[in-house]
């Protein structure tokens, strides 16, 4: 039997080339639709490495969320510490958390990695109790967007939210909730989701002072569960690999438009994300002119 050489010495240094990592802050969803799963799945389609941090899990199908079961916060700070002393991390992503005090470990945490960008995704909550609503908006308010580099959310969740007192007859702007959110500390938001005539939607990004950059998309007429962590999770990605933010903002939210273009129903529910439309084998003619992973021609939105 002829014996196996060993490996040339280039081949063990590329084992010291990482992907970027990003440490993820987010409830198990057994749906795949949002939570650990996407932020996975999101995060690796687009070149990084995730370092998932559970703290908690929901019970949940593909149509509604029914409840959330919160995990112990010393827990989450001991799954944190422990990867923390051991990989460096450029980025947090924090989704939901499940509770004031795991908020609290989180931003403990986020406080002793100053220097690591945090992007924070702030989701619909209306399938909560009130009480615990409000108490979890106080705490990420009080707690978390001062340590926030980047807030995500949709135009009516943020407005609900940060902008709760709001009386003018027109709707809040992407920059009114930007300014709301920069009382707290947060220099960048990315609001999503703004309607637009004729079934558009606009995306904003910017500071208090001044849009940095928008993007309308055609509306699709389905509803999807886990858009928001998607994207939040691709935008994590992309700022961990040192994209300048708007185009980061660009990519990722092309990235989501291709996942629910492609989006498809896996039960009796919602439409999910496909965050592997690339992976899919297509046509003998797609194959001959596809030049990289990314260079797909747009397939029918399998809804």
């Amino acid at each position: 039997m002829t014996a196996i050489p060993d490996p040339p010495i280039e081949a063990e240094t590329d084992h010291n080339e990482t992907s970027p990592c990003v440490m993820v802050f987010n409830a198990s969803d057994p749906s795949g639709a949002g939570g650990i799963a996407a932020d996975i799945q999101a995060i690796a389609s687009v070149g990084a490495h995730a370092l998932p941090v559970v703290t908690g899990a929901y019970a949940r199908d593909t149509s509604e969320v029914y409840d959330h079961f919160a995990m112990d916060d010393e827990a989450v700070t001991e799954q944190a510490r422990a990867m923390l002393e051991d990989v460096p991390v450029q980025v947090f992503k924090v989704g939901f958390v499940g509770s004031p005090e795991n908020l609290s470990a989180v931003a403990e945490l986020a406080s002793d990695y100053s220097d690591v960008p945090l992007v924070a995704f702030m989701p619909d909550l209306s399938w909560w109790r009130d009480d615990k609503i409000d108490q979890y908006l106080d705490a990420h308010t009080e707690l978390l967007l001062p340590l926030t580099t980047l807030l995500v959310g949709n135009h009516s969740t943020l407005s609900r939210w940060l902008l709760a007192d709001w009386s003018a007859e027109r709707a809040p702007t992407a920059r009114d909730i930007a300014r709301a959110a920069n009382e707290f500390g947060v220099p960048y938001t990315l609001v999503t989701g703004i309607a637009l005539p004729e079934q558009f939607i606009d995306n904003v990004l910017c500071t208090a002072t001044a849009v940095l950059y928008s993007a309308q998309f055609e509306h699709f007429d389905a509803v999807f569960s886990g858009a928001g962590d998607t994207l939040s999770a691709a935008l994590a990605a992309l700022i961990a690999s040192g994209t300048e933010l708007s185009e980061c903002v660009s990519e990722s939210l092309i990235y989501l438009d291709r996942c629910l273009e492609s989006g498809f129903r896996p039960g009796m529910g919602n439409v999910l994300p496909d965050r592997l439309f690339w992976a899919h084998p297509g046509s003998d003619e797609d194959n001959e002119s596809q030049e990289s992973s990314f260079e797909i021609s747009p397939n029918d939105t399998r809804h």
